[in-house]
């Protein structure tokens, strides 16, 4: 049986509990996942877990195993097998394993806001470290310049409003189209709006764009990915909300802004609650002071809580996709809830 099957992958970093690929000779590489109807999902989960442990200790310099001599591996799966009630093929995968669709070969996001700032920085990131990204925002022009920028990249460009319900759905459609699935939503639009404007003049109109970017928005993508989490095999995913500091503390005349940061923690916790019982693991990154073009005002002078204008510091925003990189890679066992990345000497801790 060994020799049939040739050798097992379980790629470093991209575990699924219920997904492995085989590789046998003369063969392209096929995806399986085991499938939710056979049997109790703790009893699969716990030895699928035991087939990567064996696998992993048999590793040397790569993640490609040889099953020859590898028995525990083999032992493992025919104890899942076994314990859910399927017999093998002649070939000696069982009937009962699904194939994954052919096009999933690496993790695929969606990150909205990808035409700027720090939805640009966290694409390009995560493009370079291998993942399959659709990128999404108003103004195609800025996404095509996004997706050049890692030209070797799988990339998809799609014109999307967040506020829009048709526009979001439309997006998620066509990521799943194109790559087959949706492994984790970086919900990065948002506005600040219009800025230095009292309370008292701020026009309605103003308030409600930044209500319908900011948190209908981040409702709509959070809904849509939540779908094709849920219903997808292998079931789960991840969402990381782009929070701020404002979430914890505002900033003069930001009432809109700060509101829907606020709202959207509430967003994160309710969506991380929700979504335990299918694997969806929900966290938010408050960010303080990336430099962007959003930013850019900081660094000459930002009024602060005394009535002060003074210059802030501000951080690259490459060490804010590296965090987001780090959160979208962790096993979906583990989450970070919330996460706090700021420029270090920021008047945020103490700010008012």
């Amino acid at each position: 049986m060994t020799g049939s099957l040739g050798r097992i992958d379980i790629p470093d970093g991209f575990f699924h509990p219920d997904r492995f690929v085989l590789h046998r000779d003369g063969r392209d590489p096929e995806e399986f996942v085991l499938d939710p109807a056979d049997g109790p999902r703790n009893t699969l989960r716990h030895e699928a877990s035991e087939v990567m442990r064996a696998v992993r200790a048999g590793e040397t310099e790569s993640p490609w195993v040889p099953l020859e001599g590898t028995l525990a591996v083999m032992r493992t799966l025919d104890a899942v097998r076994e314990r859910i009630g399927v017999r093998y093929p002649q070939e000696g995968v069982t009937r009962r394993l699904r194939p994954m669709n052919a096009q999933h070969s690496s993790k695929i996001a969606v990150v909205t806001g990808a035409g700027s700032g720090i939805g640009r920085s966290v694409a390009v990131e995560l493009l370079r470290a291998g993942w399959s990204v659709a990128l999404a925002g108003r103004r195609t022009g800025t996404l095509e310049e996004t997706a050049a920028l890692v030209p070797e990249g799988a990339s998809l460009v799609v014109a999307t409003d967040v506020a829009r319900p048709e526009d979001v759905d439309a997006l998620f459609d066509a990521t799943v189209e194109r790559f087959g699935r949706v492994d984790l939503l970086f919900n990065n639009a948002g506005t600040f709006g219009p800025g230095g404007v009292p309370v008292e003049e701020l026009p309605y109109d103003a308030w409600r764009h930044v209500v319908d970017t900011n948190l209908n928005g981040a409702f709509l993508c959070a809904q849509a990915a939540y779908r094709r989490m849920k219903e997808q095999v292998p079931q789960g995913g991840r969402i990381i909300n782009n929070g701020s500091i404002s979430a914890h503390t505002p900033r003069p005349h930001s009432v809109a802004y700060t509101a829907t940061k606020h709202a959207l923690t509430g967003l994160t916790k309710s969506l991380s609650l929700d979504g335990r019982p299918y694997s969806i693991a929900v966290g938010q990154i408050d960010i303080g002071n990336a430099a962007t073009d959003m930013t850019a005002r900081m660094e000459t002078g930002a009024l602060q809580a005394n009535g002060v204008v003074a210059p802030e510091p501000v951080m690259d925003v490459a060490d804010v996709a590296r965090t987001v990189r780090h959160m979208a890679e962790l096993p979906l066992g583990a989450n970070v809830q919330f996460a706090t990345v700021l420029a270090t000497a920021m008047p945020y801790v103490g700010r008012g």
